[in-house]
Formats: structure tokens, C-alpha cells, sequence
């Protein structure tokens, strides 16, 4: 069994990652909303013979209210850049990069305790950037050839049909009934 032993041992930097990715997925925030309203709250219980902590306090609600807003535009931000992401250069560059890497572990001594491990991920990590290269590229070729149909186009001269004018009676639509 030291060989299962060693591959647990192996694979511990990469489970590592694995929880610490989970766990920051599930890391929560503060309730900023929830602790505005609780103070909002205080604020309300204050007795008016207190006005300078009544002011510090609304004043230290309307800071967190502008930091919410600020945090929410940011937010909204990022998102729309990612999902605006269509992939470019750099894509290649990560599927040249981690295919190269693959191939140096290959060359790692083989007896090491985390050298499979490391090998299927790098290999997991090649397929998926190889994924995101190809669909880079495609969407660029695309762009290409869409912007050199439309170029096209644009050059060629437009077949417009002159109306005729009707040379017999045979020609002339039907008269409209009413």
C-alpha cells in the first residue's frame, strides 16, 4: 500500500488548491445592507440631546451607503467585462506555455509521489486552454472573413433594376376592384 500512500501524499498540493478554490467560493460578505439598517436603527434610538454622535453616526451610515454604490458599479463592471471577453492572443500564448510545461514534468523523474497527479492536471489544464485557443481562433477567422465579405460587397456594383414601362396592354396589372 506505500504506493496509494505516496499518491494521497502527491495529490495533497493540488487538493489543497482544490478546497482553497471552494472555500473561497463560498466565503461570504458582510451583510452591509443588514448592518445599514441596524444602524439606522441606532440612529433612530439616539435621544435629539445628542447631536454631535447622532451626526457621526449618519455620517458613518452615508459612507457605507456610497461605498455599497461604489462596490455595485464596480461589480457591474467586471461582469460585463467578462462576459465581453472573446478570447485573443494571450489564450494561445497559456495553451503554448502550459503544453510545454506538460512536457518538462514529462521529463521529471517518474518515482516522484505527486508526478501523475501533476501530469493528468496538466494535461486537464492543456485541453482546457486548448479549447479556449481554438475558440479564439475560430472567432477571429470568423471576424476576418465576415469584415472581407462586407469589403466585398461594398466594391462590387449594385445590379439596381430600371422599372419598365409596359409596351402592351398584356403588361399592365390588373385593374383594382372597388
Amino acid at each position: 500500500m506505500p504506493g496509494i500512500a505516496e499518491l494521497a501524499l502527491g495529490a495533497a498540493p493540488i487538493a489543497g488548491g482544490a478546497l482553497l478554490g471552494v472555500a473561497a467560493g463560498n466565503l461570504k460578505a458582510p451583510d452591509v445592507r443588514g448592518l445599514i439598517l441596524k444602524d439606522m436603527d441606532m440612529l433612530e434610538r439616539i435621544p435629539d440631546d445628542q447631536p454631535e454622535l447622532k451626526a457621526r453616526l449618519k455620517e458613518s451610515i452615508d459612507q457605507r451607503i456610497n461605498d455599497l454604490i461604489v462596490a455595485t458599479q464596480r461589480s457591474r463592471e467586471l461582469r460585463l467585462a467578462a462576459a465581453s471577453y472573446r478570447g485573443n492572443w494571450r489564450d494561445v500564448v497559456l495553451f503554448v506555455c502550459s503544453v510545454l510545461f506538460t512536457i518538462i514534468w514529462w521529463n521529471v523523474k517518474h518515482d516522484r509521489p505527486n508526478w501523475l497527479v501533476l501530469f493528468i492536471a496538466l494535461i486537464v489544464l492543456s485541453l482546457v486552454t486548448a479549447i479556449y485557443a481554438v475558440r479564439g481562433v475560430l472567432r477571429a477567422m470568423g471576424s476576418i472573413f465576415r469584415n472581407r465579405g462586407r469589403a466585398a460587397k461594398e466594391r462590387s456594383p449594385r445590379l439596381v433594376r430600371k422599372p419598365q414601362m409596359p409596351t402592351s396592354a398584356n403588361d399592365l396589372p390588373p385593374p383594382l376592384d372597388s
